[in-house]
């Protein structure tokens, strides 16, 4: 399902398989589990890399759960559960006191992109993979933090509408120039995967103090981080 493995300063989330890494209630449980584990053991200098197997780094909720409900309103309640139990696991990246990079071997999309955009810093293949919010082809609503998350993160709104309103799969360098991504100039899993590892790795260098760098992470983001229940205050020593 999910793993976390520590490398020095670095903590490498991976979500493991070859699946298509549906947020499932047991898969949301695992990831929030790991992020709590990351942020007990964290010191100066940690970093956080996610990345996935396979073809998918994530394709969002577990549709296929929720429709075995065996009714409508069985189904509504099912997707209800999942959207509101993601919320802490999004919460929890922002509060977690280290930077934060996600590494995209594959598809991203709907809530599966929602969970690459939570993190600091987001890298694309060039030869695979695409960002997809598919809720306005399947006729879902948007949940509230999803569109706060897009509106602080997404800087034009040219970019919100081709992601958000066009139903449009779009690819690594397209995102790149929309400003979605900072990078998708790698060629394979090994490549992306080894550019985050060399930007953990500068980073981790600097031995930042990782509580004051999330308290500065969570104000740059204040509408969202207030329906995620988080503050930015702190009390902390250089």
């Amino acid at each position: 399902m999910c793993t976390l493995e520590k490398r020095g300063d670095l903590f490498l989330l991976t979500l493991t398989g070859d699946d298509e890494h549906r947020f499932h209630p047991d898969t949301i449980s695992s990831v929030l589990s790991l992020l709590e584990q990351a942020k007990s053991q964290s010191t100066r200098g940690s970093v956080l890399i996610t990345t996935a197997h396979g073809k998918f780094f994530s394709n969002g909720f577990d549709l296929a759960w929720a429709q075995a409900a065996g009714s409508q309103t069985g189904a509504v309640n099912r997707m209800h559960q999942m959207v509101e139990s993601f919320k802490p696991v999004i919460g929890a990246l922002f509060d977690l006191p280290m930077p934060t990079i996600a590494a995209l071997n594959g598809h991203a999309a709907a809530s599966g992109l929602m969970f690459a955009l939570s993190h600091d810093y987001v890298f694309m293949r060039n030869d695979r993979g695409v960002l997809y919010m598919s809720e306005v082809d399947l006729g879902l609503p948007l949940p509230d933090y999803f569109a706060a998350m897009f509106a602080a993160k997404i800087g034009t709104s040219i970019a919100r509408r081709e992601l958000l309103l066009s139903g449009k799969k779009i690819k690594g360098e397209e995102a790149v120039a929309l400003g979605i991504v900072d990078s998708a100039a790698h060629d394979s899993v090994e490549g992306v995967v080894d550019a985050t590892v060399s930007l953990g790795q500068s980073l981790a260098a600097k031995k930042w103090n990782g509580e004051v760098y999330a308290s500065i992470r969570k104000s740059l983001y204040p509408g969202l981080c207030a329906m995620l229940s988080l503050t930015a205050k702190i009390a902390a020593s250089p």
